[in-house]
């Protein structure tokens, strides 16, 4: 049995009702949310399908929870979707997962354009196969004008290998003699980042009950609210995600008092 993603989503509905969206303050709503989709394989393996049955599933429901997460007024969802160290995954698994992520970028670009989702990504892109970054920059080309929400895929990355790629342009630009003072900032950092154009995340939501942030946005979570579910990613709805913005407003953030 294989799972396929849609071709065609259908149109624009809404997840949540006047009297749910109530619940929130429309002024506290996290602008950035970073999100480890993890438990695809687990998922899979509860229904006796094989691993890749689960990521299928899961880029469904990637549809799905960002345009809740728009609905909602969050302006960027960046996601964990492939990391440097997936590559040690099995290279059925590998190959398996490529094809998925070129399938996704194909099948869901006018999907994107339609409900003003912006595709952007971070990581170290030249590492993956050659269509996958085709089809990548075709769909970012025909979502660049979107402006109700940015999808950032976090492929081959990592969030040390973004803090080392951002120390080589500091190394860089001191040998260029355009580092004024020698002066390491921390906006400096963070300007070099793969993130810089989204800010750092208010949000991080892990799924699969994991305790763990696996080496993801390491630099931009400092300050962020970490939301675990223990609902596999498969499994996980825009009624959850409301729940964890929800959570997230009832907090009280502290920045060093």
């Amino acid at each position: 049995m294989a799972a396929e993603l849609a071709d065609s989503e259908p149109a624009i509905k809404s997840f949540y009702s006047p009297e749910i969206l109530s619940q929130l303050d429309i002024r506290k709503i996290p602008q950035h949310v970073a999100i480890i989709m993890d438990g695809n394989r687990r998922w899979a393996r509860q229904l006796g399908h094989p691993p890749m049955f689960g990521h299928w599933q899961g880029a469904e429901t990637l549809s799905e929870v960002v345009r809740a997460a728009s609905e909602l007024g969050v302006r960027t969802v960046t996601v964990f979707a492939f990391s440097t160290e997936n590559w040690f995954r099995p290279e059925t698994e590998v190959e398996a997962l490529m094809g998925i992520f070129e399938t996704y970028l194909t099948r869901k670009k006018e999907a994107m354009v339609r409900d003003g989702i912006r595709l952007r990504a971070i990581g170290d892109l030249s590492k993956l196969p050659e269509a996958i970054q085709l089809a990548f920059c075709d769909t970012a080309k025909a979502t660049e004008r979107c402006s109700k929400i940015n999808l950032v895929l976090a492929m081959n990355y990592g969030g040390r290998d973004e803090i080392r790629r951002a120390m080589q342009s500091i190394l860089s630009l001191y040998q260029k003699q355009q580092l004024p003072d020698g002066n390491i900032t921390e906006e400096l950092i963070s300007g070099l980042l793969d993130t810089a154009p989204f800010g750092d995340p208010e949000l991080l939501i892990r799924t699969s009950g994991e305790l763990r942030i696996s080496n993801f946005l390491n630099w931009q979570i400092s300050y962020a609210e970490i939301y675990t579910s223990d609902v596999l990613w498969p499994d996980f709805t825009p009624k959850q995600l409301f729940n964890a913005v929800l959570a997230y407003q009832k907090r009280t953030k502290r920045r060093g008092t």
